[in-house]
């Protein structure tokens, strides 16, 4: 981490249940074209899970989760402590989403894909492995291209893409209410944002679940918790919506696209959900077709978000694809920044 960021522990523990310690950085500067889209944003370590005979040898290379659309540092509570062991393993929240704030400016794609630059940057200080979900997926393609020499190995998780064909009807219309002027502001104003927080979480895992029976009661617990601090904190609809409009446009250009795609160099796993409602599992055949270099894994009956839905099957694949392609799960030896904290 760099010398000259301001780092200091959260004042928020929604991820303590999972042996998460939360933290806030000050990543000053005035972001493009003064827009101040930079600032504090909110990111949590996880302790690993205890080993009762830990290997010795050097740490691994650090691992980031990136979460999707709407999501936070939450998504990422179920898998992230049996991946610590031997690395570093942190999950941020991306700008306006979670608890860090954000612009209408700063919480696009665009400016999202900036933030995590910064973080793997300036916090992190060493080429990672990232893990996206649904737009943090295509955030994370976005770094792994643009900035190859920060990132040595990528696992997507029903990531964003171009569709094939026309999504789910309820997802259709959903977003096209998003992308229209006006009519997208009044919705989520008047409506999404209006939900109680218990209603809120249970229409996500609705949304993003194959089977919402699965749905863990301590992250339902945080979940609603967290959505009752966000809604305490006034509207924030600008950001979702930027958030939302810009992800249309990228998977829109569907020739950049999978140019971007194309143009990465690392080990990828690829995992989806072959009832995930939002990304059809149409679009990640096709992605498969175009990156037969990736390795490529479909969960029969798993929705949007197999980390939440099936983290026990997901963490055994990442596991894996981590013990073939990156080095093997060492010491701990306080390399992170809750490590150094604790010292």
């Amino acid at each position: 981490m760099s010398a000259a960021l301001s780092t200091r522990p959260a004042p928020w523990a929604f991820a303590a249940p999972w042996g998460a310690r939360g933290f806030v950085t000050d990543l000053d500067g005035t972001g493009p074209e003064g827009t101040g889209q930079d600032g504090p944003v909110h990111w949590i370590e996880f302790e690993p899970d205890a080993d009762p005979a830990p290997r010795a040898g050097p740490a691994g290379t650090p691992v980031v989760f990136v979460h999707g659309l709407g999501g936070s540092h939450l998504n990422w509570c179920l898998i992230g402590p049996q991946l610590a062991a031997g690395r570093r393993a942190v999950a941020l929240d991306l700008h306006g989403f979670g608890l860090t704030p954000g612009t209408r400016a700063g919480s696009t794609v665009e400016g999202n894909a900036r933030l995590l630059d910064r973080f793997v940057r300036e916090v992190i200080g060493t080429p990672v492995i990232l893990a996206g979900n649904s737009m943090g997926g295509l955030i994370s393609l976005l770094q792994a291209s643009a900035a190859p020499e920060t990132v040595q190995g990528l696992v997507l998780v029903d990531p964003a893409l171009p569709p094939p064909r026309l999504p789910d009807r309820q997802v259709g219309n959903q977003f096209l209410l998003f992308a229209l002027p006006g009519l997208g502001e009044y919705y989520v104003r008047a409506v999404q944002s209006r939900r109680p927080p218990q209603l809120a979480v249970q229409h996500i895992i609705d949304l993003c679940f194959a089977d919402p029976s699965r749905a863990d009661p301590a992250m339902m617990t945080a979940s609603i918790a967290l959505a009752a601090e966000r809604q305490s904190r006034g509207p924030s609809s600008h950001a979702f919506l930027a958030a939302s409009r810009s992800l249309m446009r990228v998977v829109g250009l569907r020739r950049r696209y999978w140019e971007m795609a194309a143009s990465v160099r690392v080990p990828v796993l690829l995992i989806s959900g072959d009832a995930d409602r939002l990304v059809p599992v149409a679009a990640i055949h096709q992605a498969a077709v175009r990156n037969p270099g990736w390795e490529t894994v479909i969960l029969p009956g798993v929705g949007h978000t197999p980390q939440l839905e099936v983290p026990g099957k997901v963490i055994g694949m990442v596991r894996d694809w981590l013990g073939r392609h990156f080095t093997p799960a060492g010491g701990l030896g306080g390399t992170g920044y809750a490590a150094a904290l604790r010292a």
